[in-house]
């Protein structure tokens, strides 16, 4: 026999059967099969709760009622003077559904499979790679907000009048912005995924917490220039701001910025009124690698941690 930990030959049994190299390798068409797996049993738990019927109605109801506090709220405090913010607020809460989905979403799939399903100690153990189920479960969860995106501004533009003219959208603008910031919001989720790992009681409210301190700095509803310089900073050292710029200078050019403005950081340092596309786009790029690196780095840190500690196969009754 041979001693535990030792590899095994290709041929010689291993749990549930053969051994099969290619898979411990981590062989791309295993990789994309978990990937295709983890995403179609995402979007099962996402919409099998309910008939179809009202998963749509649950769908469209939650988004619309977001906007419309929002812009209720915004006609009742500044009135008249404030109705060149409507499309503002509706593409930056049309756009924050990508970010409940991507950052808490990950966070949640998490939290689900040990708390509630007790699988998580299962899937560390497996041949697939916990980074690329969370991913899979993840884009199942971005599916969902991308119809409450689409619903909210579509709503946004036939109901509330917001000004929008199709010839003018900047659609490579659009592209490359959501690419980018897709690409930013799921690293800030698998870090946010590798803390919660680590943490033992009431860990469900730290998704939403964290996400609520996100859209305080994002810009997706208020300019940032109404914050303290050294909150706004914070903002802009993150993907968010920059990803919501960018999409909401391409669906909508005459809109006010979010980054820029008189009192904004970035007017005081640059003595421009807003970035440039393109220098949106280099922001973007460069937050959203520097938030890939520390995501690989805190994810496989956190990983690390909890396995050795054994937090996988632990409740912790939160």
């Amino acid at each position: 026999m041979s001693e535990p930990g030792a590899p095994s030959s290709p041929g010689s049994p291993g749990v549930g059967g053969a051994l099969d190299p290619a898979r411990v390798r981590g062989d791309p068409g295993e990789t994309w099969r978990a990937f295709a797996t983890a995403t179609r049993l995402g979007w099962q738990m996402e919409a099998n709760w309910t008939d179809p019927f009202l998963f749509f109605v649950y769908s469209v109801a939650k988004p619309i009622a977001s906007v419309l506090i929002l812009v209720a709220m915004l006609e009742i405090i500044g009135g008249s003077a404030t109705r060149e913010y409507r499309g503002y607020v509706v593409v930056g809460s049309a756009l924050w559904s990508f970010v409940m989905a991507g950052i808490a979403g990950l966070a949640w799939s998490i939290l689900d499979d040990r708390e509630r399903y007790r699988m998580l100690k299962y899937v560390v153990v497996s041949p697939s790679r916990l980074s690329v189920v969370l991913m899979g479960r993840g884009v199942a969860r971005v599916a969902v907000g991308a119809m409450g995106a689409v619903i909210t501004l579509a709503f946004g533009i036939v109901l509330l009048g917001v000004s929008f003219d199709l010839a003018r959208v900047d659609w490579p603008l659009v592209a490359l912005s959501m690419l980018l910031g897709l690409t930013g919001i799921v690293a800030v989720g698998l870090i946010l995924a590798a803390v919660i790992m680590q943490t033992r009681q009431e860990a469900w409210s730290y998704p939403e917490a964290v996400a609520g301190a996100l859209f305080l700095v994002s810009g997706a509803v208020f300019p940032l220039a109404v914050l303290p310089d050294p909150v706004e900073l914070v903002g802009l050292v993150t993907p968010l701001p920059w990803w919501i710029e960018g999409v909401r200078r391409a669906l909508l050019p005459d809109s006010v910025s979010g980054i820029g403005g008189q009192g904004s950081l970035w007017t005081g340092l640059t003595g421009t009124p807003a970035p440039e596309p393109i220098q949106v786009l280099v922001a973007l790029f460069v937050t959203g690698v520097v938030s890939t690196l520390a995501a690989a780095i805190i994810f496989r840190a956190g990983t690390r941690r909890a396995s050795s500690l054994g937090l996988f196969d632990r409740t912790t009754g939160s």
